[in-house]
């Protein structure tokens, strides 16, 4: 069956980095784009991180660029997002997201871990 299992959260000091890694297993990784969402108490989830199935460029919200770094390796169904300087505001439970657009049907497939969390606090 269908898995992404997240790991590497944990709790940092503001300014501490951590790398989350998302394993994926039970379906061809290498044609999903793979994303990683966050969500923070009493808000909604939010897009962080984004990076196609190949080729093209990575995206990221707007509070992380130039902090946080996505990046995939197909060989292993792994994708991993490097976080550093990290923020209080960065606190949240970071989802494993795997995506995939069939415009022929005009459907979309998606599939989600269970979330890690990270906790920034001194």
């Amino acid at each position: 069956q269908v898995q992404l299992v997240e790991s590497g959260g944990g709790l940092v000091q503001p300014g501490g980095s951590l790398r989350l890694s998302c394993v994926a297993s039970g379906f061809t990784f290498s044609n999903y784009a793979m994303r990683w969402y966050r969500q923070a108490p009493g808000k909604e989830r939010e897009l962080v991180a984004a990076i196609p199935s190949v080729g093209g460029s990575t995206n990221y919200a707007d509070s992380v660029k130039g902090r946080f770094t996505i990046f995939r390796d197909n060989a292993k169904n792994t994708v991993i997002l490097q976080m550093n300087s990290l923020k209080p505001e960065d606190t949240a439970v970071y989802y494993c997201n795997a995506f995939l657009s069939l415009p022929a049907t005009r459907r979309t497939i998606n599939y989600w871990g269970q979330g890690t969390q990270v906790t920034v606090s001194s």
